[in-house]
């Protein structure tokens, strides 16, 4: 038995990878996952400038505008950004008139982003302002400019009180907001992890998402060709059922472990690249804020966290893939024709996916009990248990609950899906799907 397993383990196996689409799709993959990691190296060999400070020039026709303006810029990007020496913004003040400005955007190509912004006292609004551009101005530098644009008329209009530019800037610098929990248990690092699991969790938990409808739809597709084709009477009458189903259940389960390898290959690939041509931190490139979140998570004690929190959340990962397999080769084997599995996978898609939208919205649930039940549902564990478990929700006593309860459903397949598999992958009739399945577990 040993030996006739390990040849259709190996034929199966060898169908899916050595092919020219297996080929093709991983070149493909690695593109893009590589491209995508140095999108911003990219973007800059084309003539694109990440390092490039916006440009801005001031007129100012109120003698005062362009300082307090100046110091509002300052204000809200130190406000937003982890690095506070860090400005994007070039201001200049412009003591020609707005034609020659107008004329200096025209005529020189190296000025096409720069923004001319145009202070004139008013009497009825303090201010008025026109803001002047050769091109279309992106929404963070819109929402920067105009919110120091409004700060700077409500300076104007409290510095025509006699306050003095001092105060007017202390008024509006950053203020440091020290935060306090009166529960003890409660940390500023567990309310910015909710920020996390909102935003990167779900990315990180895509490609395992991705393999395990891929898997499903793999083995079923598998076992559908081969009863279409009558290559399924042939096979069995040389192995027995067990041996053909335990052979599609290995040969999936591997075929996806070794593409998810190589989706981490080609991420190692892609930030080993973006190291080497000197590109920037990639914790920092997701975002001032979010990027420095993760930097004073991973140097806190969640970094030490993810000694246990990484190895059991890939355990759960894999009996998972084991569970969804099993389902998907006793489903497949009842079917008679691709388009009968895809109506009973319709349900496995619906459960996956809400597994998925539960761990993005799972801070949402903090402290419900019906979330935390969930966490022990086979086959939408191994994406919810693990953002619950980096949340603090969950233990490591709850996720080994989760493993075993996924332990004993991977046994029931085996056990009773077995049954309904000997019955059904020589049975072509397309009728009474679920009263033979039932039949097969009653015999």
């Amino acid at each position: 038995m040993r030996s006739k397993l390990n040849y259709l383990t190996s034929v199966s196996l060898k169908r899916k990878i050595k092919t020219k689409w297996f080929l093709i799709a991983n070149i493909l993959l690695a593109i893009i996952i590589v491209g995508a990691i140095n999108i911003d190296s990219i973007i800059s060999f084309f003539g694109g400038d990440f390092d490039k400070k916006q440009e801005i020039y001031v007129i100012d026709n109120t003698s005062i505008s362009y300082d307090i303006f100046n110091q509002q810029m300052k204000n809200i990007s130190n406000s937003i950004k982890e690095n506070k020496e860090e400005f994007n913004y070039k201001i200049e003040k412009y003591n020609k008139s707005i034609k020659d400005a107008k004329k200096m955007l025209e005529n020189d190509d190296k000025k096409n982003n720069a923004l001319i912004v145009v202070f004139n006292p008013s009497k009825e609004n303090v201010i008025d302002v026109e803001l002047i551009s050769k091109e279309y101005i992106d929404i963070i530098d819109t929402q920067t400019i105009t919110g120091a644009i409004n700060n700077t008329k409500v300076a104007l209009a409290i510095l025509n009180s006699n306050i003095s530019a001092e105060e007017i800037n202390e008024i509006y610098s950053p203020i440091e907001i020290k935060r306090t929990f009166l529960d003890d248990e409660m940390t500023s690092e567990d309310e910015s992890m909710e920020m996390i699991v909102t935003t990167v969790f779900p990315v990180i938990i895509l490609p395992f998402f991705m393999l395990t409808i891929f898997l499903v739809q793999m083995i079923g597709a598998e076992v559908n060709d081969e009863k279409t084709t009558r290559g399924m009477e042939i096979i069995i009458s040389n192995v027995s059922p067990k041996t053909h189903f335990f052979s599609k259940i290995i040969a999936g389960n591997l075929f996806v472990i070794l593409q998810g390898i190589l989706l981490v290959i080609f991420s190692g690939l892609g930030l080993f690249i973006r190291k080497l041509i000197g590109g920037s931190d990639i914790v920092g490139g997701l975002g001032d804020e979010v990027g420095g979140i993760l930097s004073k998570l991973i140097n806190s004690s969640f970094g030490e966290q993810l000694i246990y929190i990484i190895p059991l959340t890939l355990i759960l990962m894999l009996l998972t893939f084991l569970a969804y397999s099993l389902l998907a080769g006793v489903l497949a084997s009842m079917t008679t024709n691709i388009e009968d599995f895809q109506q009973l996978q319709t349900p496995i898609m619906i459960i996956s996916l809400i597994g998925y939208y539960l761990a993005m919205m799972a801070g949402v649930f903090k402290g419900a009990l019906f979330i935390k039940i969930l966490s022990f549902v086979p086959f939408i564990s191994a994406i919810l248990s693990p953002s619950l478990l980096v949340l603090g929700q969950i233990g490591i006593l709850e996720i080994s609950i989760s493993i075993i309860i996924t332990i004993i459903t991977i046994w029931l397949l085996i056990k009773y899906g077995l049954k309904i598999y000997k019955v059904g992958i020589l049975n072509y009739s397309s009728n009474g799907l679920w009263k033979k399945m039932f039949k097969a577990l009653k015999n």
